[in-house]
């Protein structure tokens, strides 16, 4: 297969990686960051991207807008994705459609999940 330009390499991207396992490290980032958060692009590529975020518990990703194709599954821990008047309360398991709105997502505890977006 020919590429255009250089691609970055991530961790799945020609090879099956142990999420638990970067879950583990991602999340002893986050603890460790001012920000209380951390992430990492796992497959990333013309078609879509998947990152791993971690956020330590009662932190929160801002209010933000996402690719109008984007999925969201709770690795591990308790989080509330919040858009507009509407809440989702998320655990361990759970997947959902993100809306396509601006949206956050608040760690109740420390929590892992994996983004799925589309990219054009």
């Amino acid at each position: 297969m020919c590429h255009a330009g250089p691609m970055t390499e991530h961790a799945a991207q020609h090879e099956a990686v142990r999420l638990d396992d970067h879950a583990a490290e991602l999340l002893d980032e986050a603890r460790e960051s001012p920000a209380r958060r951390a992430a990492r692009t796992l497959i990333g590529g013309t078609a879509q991207r998947v990152t791993m975020i971690a956020l330590a518990g009662s932190s929160e990703l801002s209010e933000h807008l996402s690719p109008a194709a984007a999925s969201l599954q709770v690795l591990t821990g308790e989080a509330v994705l919040i858009a507009g008047e509407k809440q989702w309360p998320l655990a361990t398991g759970t997947l959902i459609a993100i809306p396509h709105q601006r949206h956050s997502l608040r760690a109740v505890s420390d929590t892992v999940v994996l983004l799925t977006v589309s990219v054009d």
